[in-house]
């Protein structure tokens, strides 16, 4: 009881979450035996970041930074744009599809919040948009880019659960499109009640091509990540640093806009971005043995199994315990600490580990845009000044659209791991 309270206590005073982490985990120790388990703390934590697919996560946020900087944003906006511009509320629309396209560059919720916040919200208002609609639109689209590969939650949970990092890519990018299409069907749906200005010139072919021209080189790079996992061969470590060696000669000898001192700051912002990751993994581990010292997830999956042995309704009480909890707690640390405790509970039932991974993730990226603690909100309005309140009152229709995707996906084994058995990494059912 005495760690709960500490975790909540700490949480409710902003302490960081991987500070938090660490807080409860030492006091749990302590609670075991007094200070003679302090000396495995160093052990657990080197322990919990000894392994070797996390090394892709600093190379993949690396590659993001460095496509970022060579003005990659604005020539995927212009080809979505071109392709898309002509429907009701094009912007909005175009909005949605750079976001797929984004996603194999940055794998970041709030990475592409932040972009899109400084240069498609402002657009969008310049041609008659609201900015809370603006805000809201670009919520949504940003949870795609978790769900596509590369996703650093992904590499975490394939890493923590033994679980092929490339089976659940695979398994990631159907979902991903279809959060896209449905996104795009809600904006359409709700063109008239947000009095979204009217649809453009549709473009000519010759425009298509030349934007696509433009915008191939960012094109390559999800290719070469995807094509390289997919196809067994790289590993997913190797997949980051080759898109690393890409992106830095795409921007040194193609656009020549990445100097010395831009390289150093790019360095300087992976390496904050990875050491709080990295920070929240660590002291998580010290957490997660005093969970499983205690036989605290048995116990948890235990009283939830007991409560039903329906596995669709315990695949349910899973969803709505993971939106929950990712309300109110970093999605990073929740991945670190209801992951072992929930997915004995799905194996219990039967669910494929590659599945289970893709409904924890969608209820994780899903819970960036829920208050009070979605980290999309906070960026979108730190970056454009908008209200929170204002944007998830706009955000409410997407939200809606996501979770229904999310419970397709969740209750529908065969369509989550379609993709992976056809990339071989799941065998067919029989």
């Amino acid at each position: 009881m005495i760690v709960a309270i500490v975790f909540v206590v700490l949480i409710a005073l902003g302490m960081p979450i991987g500070f938090v982490l660490g807080a409860a985990g030492i006091v749990g120790l302590i609670q075991m035996g007094g200070t003679g388990f302090l000396h495995l703390t160093p052990a657990k934590v080197f322990h919990g970041l000894n392994i070797f697919p996390f090394l892709a996560m600093p190379f993949f946020i690396l590659a993001g930074e460095i496509m970022n900087h060579t003005g990659i944003t604005a020539r995927l906006v212009g080809l979505a744009r071109a392709l898309v511009g002509h429907l009701r509320g094009g912007l909005a629309q175009t909005n949605m599809v750079v976001s797929v396209m984004f996603a194999g560059l940055t794998g970041s919720a709030t990475s592409d919040a932040a972009a899109f916040g400084k240069t498609l919200v402002p657009q969008m208002v310049r041609h008659g948009y609201q900015r809370d609609y603006a805000c809201a639109v670009t919520a949504a689209g940003s949870i795609i880019g978790p769900t596509i590969p590369p996703s650093g939650l992904m590499v975490i949970y394939g890493s923590l659960l033994n679980v092929s990092i490339g089976a659940l890519f695979a398994a990631g990018i159907l979902p991903g499109l279809v959060i896209c299409l449905i996104c795009m069907v809600v904006i359409r749906l709700g063109a008239n009640a947000n009095n979204l200005p009217a649809a453009e010139r549709r473009a000519a072919l010759i425009d298509m091509w030349r934007e696509f021209k433009g915008s191939i080189l960012a094109l390559i790079m999800p290719v070469i990540i995807l094509g390289g996992i997919l196809g067994g061969i790289v590993t997913p470590t190797e997949a980051a640093s080759i898109a690393v060696a890409y992106a830095l000669f795409i921007g040194v000898f193609v656009y020549r806009n990445i100097s010395v001192q831009d390289m150093y700051e790019m360095l300087v912002r992976t390496a904050r971005i990875t050491g709080v990751i990295f920070v929240i993994i660590g002291f998580a581990t010290i957490l997660g043995w005093w969970l499983s010292f205690n036989q605290i997830p048995q116990a948890i999956a235990t009283q939830m199994g007991a409560m039903s042995d329906n596995p669709y309704v315990i695949i349910a009480m899973i969803m709505v315990f993971l939106l929950f909890v990712g309300m109110v707690m970093d999605i990073t640390a929740t991945l670190i600490i209801v992951a072992p405790v929930l997915v004995p509970l799905t194996n219990s039932i039967g669910m494929d580990p590659v599945h289970a991974g893709i409904m924890i993730i969608l209820a994780l990226n899903i819970s960036l845009m829920t208050p009070p603690v979605g980290a999309c909100l906070f960026v979108l309005s730190s970056v454009t000044g908008e209200k929170l309140e204002r944007i998830a009152m706009k955000l409410w229709p997407f939200l809606l659209a996501e979770t229904l995707v999310m419970v397709l996906f969740s209750f529908n084994e065969d369509l989550a791991l379609l993709l992976p058995r056809v990339f071989g990494f799941v065998d067919w059912a029989p």
